[in-house]
């Protein structure tokens, strides 16, 4: 049977899970620019995500897929200019942008990604 592990539990959830060589991140927010701009506040995701990755030992050029939330549609080229800086280009994901309400007011981006485990 092939381990699941987590890391960083909270009262409702782990922040990475990985599972038969997956890692899966749960949504990620901006937590120091939360209230500041779309770009501000998915730049700051994306180093998390960096961080979370390399914990699990993947990064971002094995990312498979990833699921963007913004609680505004129209910020959709401001997060992307952000995004296209980022993303690996030899190993770009599938990817899902939809506008959603966020947990609160501050948070204007979400992202959760699973990536292939090395």
């Amino acid at each position: 049977m092939t381990e699941i592990k987590r890391w960083h539990p909270t009262a409702r959830m782990n922040q990475m899970v990985a599972y038969n060589g997956l890692v899966f991140t749960a949504g990620q927010v901006a937590e120091e620019n939360a209230g500041k701009s779309v770009a501000e506040q998915t730049t700051e995701i994306l180093r998390t995500i960096d961080s979370l990755l390399a914990e699990a030992g993947s990064d971002k050029s094995r990312i498979l897929s990833a699921t963007i939330y913004l609680a505004d549609i129209t910020s959709f080229a401001e997060m992307n200019n952000v995004w296209d800086a980022w993303v690996s280009r030899d190993g770009m994901p599938a990817r899902a942008t939809v506008e959603a309400r966020l947990t609160g007011p501050e948070y204007a981006v979400e992202i959760s990604v699973i990536a292939a485990g090395k």
